[in-house]
């Protein structure tokens, strides 16, 4: 059952963005900013409503509170493609930093262009982070918060984290918060799997980081934050749902 529902989702989920992609790739040319709305209001509400009746994956936000539609930035655990296409139905004229390769994809990258998703080169070294930083100042002046994953790319739960410094980057130029953000997707949509797994993902948003600290004491905060809320959550996960343990990291990359 399990594996048929998964089919069925994965036909739903890359037609969706497919058809997504190039409707707005075409708007996009004339309308950039009309893309966005497109996006969150039609798309990612379905992908999300899919999600939950097709795969049998709910979604619950914790820290509601936390969170913010403009002048911040979300730092969050990248653990599957799911938060890169669902955050934005929570966050909703969110730009994404993500790597330079995505947007060479035809169409998809396109589409991604025009959104306004914020692009790195991770090979140009410090060009690539002036880059971002300004593009990101831009995004911000615009009224849209930004979220980037401080590992870089996607990490199975529990492995051993790898912080890099974009994050503080952003944080000490930009005198807006950072939210540091918590989740459990890795048990449900596996890296580089076709298999989705039922059972419920949370999002933790939790209380901002404001500006003031250096970059060691923010990439402290922000790393201990993350990695001890992720914990509790991975542990209430396998709890709740034991069949998806065997998608934490083994014990060599912990």
């Amino acid at each position: 059952m399990i594996y048929f529902r998964s089919f069925i989702f994965n036909i739903v989920c890359y037609a969706t963005l497919t058809v997504g992609c190039i409707i707005n790739s075409a708007i996009g040319v004339f309308f950039p900013r009309a893309t966005i709305k497109i996006w969150n209001y039609t798309f990612i509400p379905f992908l999300v409503w899919s999600l939950k009746y097709l795969a049998g994956i709910e979604i619950e936000i914790r820290g509601a509170q936390h969170l913010r539609q403009e002048n911040c930035i979300y730092a969050g655990k990248h653990e599957s493609a799911l938060e890169t296409y669902c955050l934005s139905n929570y966050i909703k004229k969110v730009s994404f930093v993500l790597k330079k390769e995505l947007t060479y994809i035809p169409v998809f990258g396109w589409a991604q262009y025009f959104y306004g998703m914020i692009p790195v080169d991770r090979s140009a070294g410090s060009a690539a982070m002036k880059s971002m930083l300004r593009c990101a100042k831009d995004r911000l002046s615009q009224k849209r918060p930004v979220i980037i994953f401080p590992e870089g790319t996607r990490r199975k739960p529990g492995a051993k984290p790898v912080y890099k410094p974009g994050a503080a980057l952003l944080y000490q130029n930009l005198n807006v918060p950072v939210v540091p953000i918590a989740t459990n997707t890795g048990f449900f949509w596996k890296k580089s799997s076709f298999m989705r797994y039922p059972g419920k993902v949370i999002f933790e948003f939790m209380e901002p980081i404001e500006p003031g600290l250096n970059k060691t004491q923010f990439m402290n905060e922000l790393q201990n934050r993350i990695e001890s809320k992720c914990a509790e959550l991975n542990a209430e996960t396998v709890k709740n749902y034991p069949y998806v343990a065997q998608m934490a990291a083994t014990p060599e990359e912990q």
